[in-house]
């Protein structure tokens, strides 16, 4: 019988019994597909309380708690006319698929902006184009508009909680090298008073793009963008796309984005120094991209 979800969180989480959990490991033992959900339901216990106690967070208005108000009792109202069942009779028990369906649209948005800023989703579906942002920013590429939509849902706190796993991140690296085929340098950026936080395998419009998040000394994170890119080199500029600085840049058929918000770093001196490759490479060890072999 197939764990699911709701029993590995409750595994993860220390909330079974000695019988459950033993069944549940022994589940775990046949099965790839529960080993790696549960990995990732690991990676995703961050100290989200604590992070957002640390920041000064306005009161919120009288109106927007009673938008919630109603929000939640539209929500239960079908609950209340629900058919009452005879004592004995127990209600069947729905997949977790679908009582997921029925969460509130307000909570699941904000697990899913959770799981963004927390490097959950390590692949995702195409990431948002940009729409009328792009109307504005003709001369932005789409997948960097959209990369800039994504490094927005990105706070200081947040990355600032997450542990890095230099493990996990050098196979994250060896993956995009082998299986993504991308030449992937990711540069050390504590010279320029940058720390090194997590490497994203991401998707936009089915090509793999990489983010590689630094955090700063003050200040919000800093993000470093590569897609594959056959175009001319073409050198650093820099430019503003949705009130982000962007500096971009393409170099060896790989094209570069670096995001963030407006600072005391200068995005587009840096760039230059990455290009320039000024920065030593992290996680070298990895192994490189294979020659392709002709069968």
């Amino acid at each position: 019988m197939m764990a699911d979800d709701a029993q590995l969180l409750a595994y993860v989480d220390g909330g079974l019994s000695p019988e459950d959990r033993s069944a549940v490991e022994a589940r775990l033992r046949e099965s790839a597909e529960a080993r790696a959900k549960v990995a990732l339901l690991r990676a995703s216990r961050l100290d989200f309380e604590d992070a957002f106690a640390q920041q000064k967070l306005p009161p919120v208005p009288d109106s927007l708690k009673l938008k919630v108000d109603e929000m939640v009792r539209a929500h239960r109202a079908p609950e209340s006319n629900d058919p009452a069942l005879p004592p004995g009779e127990k209600a069947p028990s729905e997949p977790v698929r679908s009582r997921l369906r029925a969460m509130p649209v307000w909570l699941a948005a904000a697990c899913v902006a959770g799981a963004f800023a927390c490097g959950l989703f390590v692949r995702l579906g195409p990431l948002a184009s940009g729409g009328a942002q792009m109307t504005a920013n003709a001369d932005v590429s789409p997948w960097v508009a959209a990369a800039v939509g994504y490094q927005k849902l990105y706070t200081r706190d947040t990355v600032a909680y997450t542990q890095e796993d230099p493990e996990a991140a050098a196979k994250a690296v060896r993956d995009i090298r082998s299986d993504d085929r991308l030449a992937l340098r990711v540069p050390d950026l504590t010279s320029a008073g940058l720390t090194f936080k997590s490497v994203q395998r991401l998707r936009f419009n089915n090509k793999p793009l990489v983010q590689i998040v630094y955090l700063p000394k003050n200040g919000p994170p800093i993000a470093l963008c590569v897609m594959k890119d056959s175009k001319p080199d073409q050198p650093v500029a820099t430019k503003t796309v949705d009130a982000m600085d962007v500096a971009t840049w393409r170099q060896a058929e790989l094209s570069y984005a670096l995001i963030g918000k407006s600072g005391d770093l200068d995005l587009g001196a840096l760039g230059k120094r990455i290009s320039n490759l000024d920065m030593a490479p992290l996680f070298s060890d990895a192994s490189p991209i294979a020659p392709a072999t002709s069968g």
